[in-house]
């Protein structure tokens, strides 16, 4: 679990297809550098959400660490643009002794988004997206959280299009990486884990009601088809 507040920018050193190591595990790997100052209290295995992504450290040393990726990483996120020299948000898991300043995280990334447009105002950076799986957009709700490549953000405008904006204050500016990213550029969306649970239950709430003939709702709508059939039979 992390909180959407991140720690540190650190540097993509090496982004490996097939990685033949004990600690690559033949598959994809990425080693992130600058990274000292998260690590100081390391362990083989700990999760490090990285551009929001949780990732399992599988190697480390002073300075950097790697992790591996599954194909469902890859095919879900924009790690696959990573390359040497890419900068990403670094967040260690949350310990007991945390604030949550930002909101609840899982570090699972739903879909990608591309930035549409980036403008500035005063101080502060507004970025609209638009959703690469238009099946999110009912979980973005204006003044909602959302985690962009990991960072805690509120929508502030959604268009009719289902394109969602956030203002980004010139603090968070200095202290991410989403600032260097340009205008076509993706970035990782994860939405707010809470509107999912509810979206479920609803859904299997629902499902529930309709397959029972003897629910409220079953009753319900058998007394709508009779009044249809009786309307429709005059």
């Amino acid at each position: 679990m992390f909180t959407g507040i991140v720690e540190h920018i650190g540097t993509v050193a090496e982004y490996k297809e097939f990685d033949t190591s004990e600690s690559g595990g033949n598959g994809v790997s990425v080693t992130i550098s600058d990274a000292a100052q998260i690590l100081n209290d390391c362990h083989i295995g700990d999760s490090i959400a990285c551009n929001g992504i949780c990732l399992t450290v599988t190697e480390f040393d002073a300075d950097s660490f790697k992790v591996g990726l599954s194909p469902e990483t890859v095919n879900r996120t924009e790690v696959s643009s990573w390359n040497t020299g890419t900068k990403v948000n670094l967040e260690r898991a949350v310990s007991g002794d945390v604030r949550f300043g930002g909101h609840y995280v899982q570090g699972h990334v739903d879909t990608t988004a591309k930035i549409v447009s980036k403008e500035k105002d005063a101080n502060s950076l507004i970025f609209g997206f638009a959703l690469r799986d238009r099946s999110y957009a009912r979980f973005i709700v204006e003044k909602g959280y959302v985690a962009i490549d990991g960072v805690s953000l509120t929508i502030t405008k959604i268009d009719s299009d289902d394109t969602f904006y956030i203002s980004m204050i010139a603090h968070t500016q200095e202290h991410v990486a989403i600032p260097l990213k340009k205008i076509g550029d993706e970035v990782n969306i994860e939405v707010d884990v809470t509107g999912k649970m509810i979206d479920r239950q609803i859904q299997s709430h629902l499902e529930a009601q309709i397959s029972n003939e003897n629910s409220q709702l079953g009753k319900m709508v058998s007394r709508i088809v009779e009044a249809k059939i009786k309307e429709l039979s005059r």
